[in-house]
Formats: structure tokens, sequence, C-alpha cells
């Protein structure tokens, strides 16, 4: 399927259908690009009217073209479109880009008109990019089939999806002054047909390109996507920003686990089981980007940081220690090499502060220092105009030393005018320079991330159905064809059938009201602990009933609900919401009555392996807490991930299944129990 989608970045040739000779026209724009991009294959232009445009004919038919023809690229009127795509599959033309707006982004007559050039496309194999784009750029090949204002971005190793062709166009200019280029650039508009996962592989399969990065507002087909960026990110690093966030409005749900899944959380999930980075704004999403490019991967997270001012050595520890990296602790021998070549008042700990009177040398010898130090996986180096050196002369010093590691080194470069050619050394060198320590900062943390993210074990494979286990409904008998131990519970319909019940599990007894109005039973007094005796049975019963009698609306009462109370030990919350785009996403936290107000709660996406399992647990108090704190004694964890692998399992076989929660998990010494499980099945 890759192979098919190469004519949009390699074409043997290429027609422009609608060129202009107008050049306030896009098909003008178009072949101007294309003309001056230095694309080397064969370009043909087609219009209603014939002439010469750029020392190229315009022919009136794409009957006339001839041979090697692999790419259109259509500026036509919205109604032409169909006829046009038709004529392309016609003449064997297998790929088109279509840069007419007014299809589905304008109503349902667009709509209707997009889906009528997909079954066209479809019918004679022709590859849709668009329609509402702005095109395909290959730096390298090269190949310009855009519209926008020359000349073409700097050759480079950043590959760029964008589902917006306005913020690819201000992208692609905003990155000509900030000294990093692009490899390849697509604009996807409305996705009739391609869409960011089909573009994945292309631009993975692509040596051109190191680091791919994706503006995205949704996803076709997120368990796709997922399986997709999953493979290609074991080769190539992927940064998205997923925009959309915060969405109005969420279904009620049936369960913690539900309430708790806010609409964004999936995302979250789908990009960390994939290795996908997660970008909050566009400025982070190039500022990693840039050091992806450029930086090999540190080996750990422990960071040394040279600088010859304090102030900003303190905002870069700050800013580390809050991206979850550790300002390392150098060696002493380190110290003693620091010691011989800085002045008595220098900081030769870190962060090294070598003071204002600095020199180039000084800042290469240390850096060459603290690289060789085993203690530390990557350094930032702090460059603000030396008050008596020329910023660039520092650079190159620098630039000398980085290159004989392999380490990752940022340089956070302070100031405007006075350290602009330092910036110019750096670009040039390849090293990766930020305006701030804040920002380099964030770009460490992401080299670290990914570095983590390579170690992980592979994505767990997806699960069949076992057929016996899907015929299985109700929650206890759900949790024993998967293996995950239950307290079995029993309904009792009036109080001498409780007595009887009681007496068969065994006490000290727990009683909760069975009811489907009343979801949070505690919140009524629909719950009872601790019960040891029948007299205290019947008590309870009594009590429990005077006050279901007072709820306003009444609500329906079957019984109650009777279960062996599960003694010590802590209590968690397991639970799984499906997904409708990624399937089951799984939940863990602190569990009990207090779930929602603490919030003290992690997600990923199922299936789950063991490794994923911890992950997601050490996320959490509740999950940290279960080897032990203070009075608390530790319990059983590796029986937790044990339920969290087997629930995610389950959830993978059951799609019927909305909603799952077991809270609490009572989680012993040795062992683990499900208490109180429940599970919403969808309505077919």
């Amino acid at each position: 399927m890759a192979e098919s989608l190469l004519p949009f970045f390699q074409p043997k040739g290429v027609v422009v259908v609608g060129a202009s000779t107008s050049p306030e026209k896009l098909g003008y724009g178009v072949a101007r690009n294309l003309i001056q991009s230095g694309y080397a294959g064969a370009i043909h232009l087609v219009a209603q009217k014939s002439g010469e445009l750029f020392g190229k004919t315009i022919h009136t038919s794409l009957k006339d073209i001839p041979d090697p023809v692999d790419l259109a690229i259509l500026i036509v009127p919205t109604q032409s479109t169909p006829q046009v795509i038709e004529d392309c599959g016609q003449r064997g033309i297998k790929a088109a880009v279509i840069v007419s707006a007014g299809f589905r982004e304008v109503g349902e007559e667009g709509a209707a008109l997009e889906k009528q050039c997909l079954e066209v496309a479809q019918k004679h194999g022709v590859r849709l990019l668009g329609p509402n784009c702005i095109g395909t750029i290959d730096t390298h090949f090269p190949l310009d089939t855009t519209f926008l204002q020359p000349p073409m971005p700097t050759q480079g190793g950043v590959g760029f999806i964008s589902h917006s062709g306005a913020f690819a166009a201000a992208i692609v200019d905003w990155a000509r002054g900030q000294g990093f280029g692009f490899s390849r650039i697509v604009s996807l508009g409305n996705q009739a047909d391609v869409n960011e996962t089909d573009m994945l592989p292309m631009f993975a399969g692509d040596i051109s390109t190191k680091v791919i990065v994706m503006y995205m507002e949704s996803i076709s087909d997120g368990r796709r996507f997922v399986r997709t960026a999953s493979e290609v990110t074991r080769h190539k690093p992927v940064i998205a920003l997923k925009v959309g966030r915060f969405e109005a409005g969420q279904k009620a749900a049936a369960s913690h686990t539900g309430a708790l899944a806010a609409s964004d959380t999936a995302f979250d999930a789908a990009f960390e089981k994939s290795g996908v980075l997660r970008a909050e704004t566009a400025e982070q999403m190039f500022d990693w980007a840039r050091a992806l490019e450029n930086c090999p991967l540190p080996k750990g997270n422990k960071i040394g940081i040279l600088t010859n001012a304090g102030g900003p050595g303190v905002i870069a520890a700050d800013s580390l220690e809050h991206h979850g990296m550790v300002l390392t602790r150098l060696a002493d021998t380190t110290l003693d090499a620091l010691s011989a070549i800085l002045p008595s008042a220098a900081n030769t700990h870190n962060p090294v502060d070598m003071l204002a009177s600095a020199s180039p040398s000084q800042y290469a010898e240390c850096l060459q220092i603290l690289l060789a130090d085993n203690n530390v996986d990557a350094v930032m180096v702090i460059l603000p105009p030396p008050p008596m050196f020329k910023a660039e002369e520092v650079a190159r010093k620098i630039n000398e030393v980085i290159g004989k590691f392999d380490k990752p080194v940022v340089i956070a470069l302070l100031g405007s005018t006075l350290v602009e050619n330092a910036k110019d050394e750096f670009q040039n060198a390849g090293i990766p320079t930020y305006p701030f320590p804040e920002r380099a900062a964030s770009a460490l943390a992401a080299l670290v991330k990914r570095a983590k993210s390579l170690d992980r074990r592979p994505p767990t494979e997806n699960y069949t159905v076992n057929s016996l286990r899907s015929a299985v409904r109700l929650p206890d008998e759900l949790m024993q064809a998967y293996g995950i131990p239950t307290a079995p519970i029993k309904l009792a319909r009036d109080e001498n059938e409780a007595v009887a019940i009681a007496n068969e599990l065994g006490f000290p007894i727990v009683m909760k009201i069975a009811s489907p109005d009343i979801l949070h039973k505690s919140d009524v007094g629909g719950v009872l602990l601790d019960i040891n005796d029948t007299a205290a049975l019947q008590s309870g019963y009594a009590q429990m009933m005077k006050r279901m009698e007072k709820l306003v609306p009444p609500p329906r009462i079957d019984g109650v609900h009777l279960q062996r109370q599960v003694a010590g030990g802590q209590e968690v919350i397991v639970g799984m919401v499906h997904d409708q785009q990624f399937g089951p996403l799984m939940m863990f936290g602190s569990g009990g009555v207090e779930v929602e107000g603490l919030k003290d709660v992690a997600f990923a996406l199922g299936p789950l392996n063991q490794a994923e399992a911890e992950v997601m647990m050490r996320q959490t108090w509740a999950g940290r807490k279960l080897k032990g704190f203070r009075s608390i004694p530790s319990v059983d964890e590796e029986a937790v991930k044990d339920v969290l692998v087997k629930l995610s399992q389950l959830a993978a076989e059951h799609e019927e299944i909305e909603e799952i929660e077991i809270n609490p998990l009572r989680v012993l010494a040795k062992g683990a129990v499900a208490v109180d499980v429940r599970i919403k099945f969808a309505d077919h």
C-alpha cells in the first residue's frame, strides 16, 4: 500500500490540471513551484485554453499528455472534480492531489461531491490526497506540488504531516528563520482517501526523514493508527500535536472509570502505547524534533549543566527536575579536574558555574570533562553573551568537543543580536539551540522519553475471542473465566434468606442494598460492614430498609447482596471503559469511596502486558504504596499486575462490554480479591 503513495513525493511525471497564466491564481503558483523546485521528472500543464507557461506548453486535454505521468495536481472547479478524476483514471494516473476546496467542509452538498470523487477514484485505483489541501513537498527529491510562496523549505530531516494546510504553510515560513529544515511535508486536507496513518510508513521509509512530526485534529481509525505507529516508532521518533483536547459535553458514565476517563485520555494512552511523543504546543513539538533529529539518545536521565552565570543555572535545574530528570552528582575525579582549570570562586558542583569570565577554552575543557563523567548522561550548556569574548568563539570551541562523545548536548543560547553568529555556528554543526533553559530542558526530556520507549517490551498482541468466555455474562462468572479471584456475592430477597446465606458464607459479612436505581450505595447508607453474627445481620437489615424507605423518589429494592468480608490488605480500583476509537482503556488507582475525589488514577490502552501494567501502576500513589509505606504493610503487587493483564484480555475479547469496574480490588499479602465487580454491556 505504501508504494501506491510514492508518486505523491517521488513521481516520474506530474500534470497540473487547472494551470493558469494569471499570477494571482493557485494554478499559476502550483506550476511555478513545481518547475522552480528543481524537480527533474516530466512536467505537464493542462487548462481550458491552450498556451504556454514558464516555457511549457499548456494542453487542453489529459489525453494529449505524453508519458510518463503518475501524479495529477487538480485545481479545478469543485463540480468538475469527479470527471477530472475519471479522466485521470482512464489515462492511467494513480495519484491525485485535490487542491480545490468546497467539499465536505462546506456542508452536505459538498460531502456528497467528495464521496463521488472517492467512488470514481476507487473504481480506477487512484489514490486521492485532499480535497482542500496544499499538497506535498519533498526537499531532497526534490518536489514541490504546493502553491506556497517560494522558496521551497530548506532541506532537513524533519518530516511534517499536517491536517491543516494553513498551519503547514505558516510553519514552513516560520522554520526559515529557525535554522532547521524539512525532508517531506504533506497537507492532508479532508482525508477523503489518504489519511495520517497511511502517510506514516511513507515518512518512516524515507531515508532523509530522521523524525516525524504530526499536527492532528482527529484520527481516522484509532486501532489501525496504534498498530502502524507502534511499528514506525521502533525505527523513527514520532511527535504528535493533537489539538481539541477539551470537548464540550461527555456522556453520562456508569462507573468511576467512565467518569474519570476524560475524552482526551484515550489519545494520551494511545500515544503512550504506540511510542508517540505527545507535545503540548507547536513550539514544543519542533523543539523536540530539533533535538531528536540531531542528538544521540541518552542512556539515562542524569543531566549535567555547564554555565557562566548562576541564575540561568538555577532555572535550568528547576526545569530539569520538573521534567523528571536528575541533576547528577559529579564524580570526584570530575570535580578535581574542574577545580584545576577554573577560578577558586567558581562552583564545580552541578550546575557547574564557571563565572562570567569563562573563556572559550574553559567552556570546551569543562564540557569535555563533564561528558567524560560516567555519571553524566547528557549536558545542557548555557551560553548568555560572554562579557569578555565573542559568543561565536565559544560556539566554535564547544562544537569541537561535542562530536567526540556519543552523548546529547543541547545549548541554551540566551540573548539576541550578540549571540546571532553563535547560533549560526551551532546550526551549521547540527547542534540544537534554545533561547531559554526551560525549552532546552523540555528537549532533553523528550530525548530521555524516546530512549525509554525504545527499551519497552514489544506491544501486546491482539487477543482472539474465546467463544466459551464470550458466552459468559455474569460478573463473577466472567472474573472466574479469566482467573481473577472474587469474593462470592449472593442475593437475599428477604431477611430470612439473608440469614441463611450468611450462615452459608460464614461471618463476618458485608451487606449491600440490591437496587438498579442506586449507583453509589454507601452514599445512602446502603452498605454495612463488620457484621459478625445473626443478630447484627437482622438489626442491620431492618435499619437499612428503613433508610431506603425515606429515599425520594423511592428506589426499586431487589433485596440485599451478601458477601464474606475480606479483611486486611490495601484497596485499589481496577477498571476499563471501551473507547470507540481505540478500544479498551484500562484504569488503575486508589480505590474505595474516595476514588473520584482523589483522582489518583492512571490510564493505559489495552490489552496490557506485565511491563505496561507496572508502568501504569507506578504513575499512581496507590501503585507505589503497594510496596508498603510507614505503618502500611506491603502487599502482593504481582497479583495486581496479573489482574490488570487478565482484565485487559477480558475487555479485548468482549467488545460488547462498555465498562468494567472492580472497586475495590483488595490486595492482600498474597493474592488479590475482586470484592465488588460491575459490568455494563452495550445496548444492542
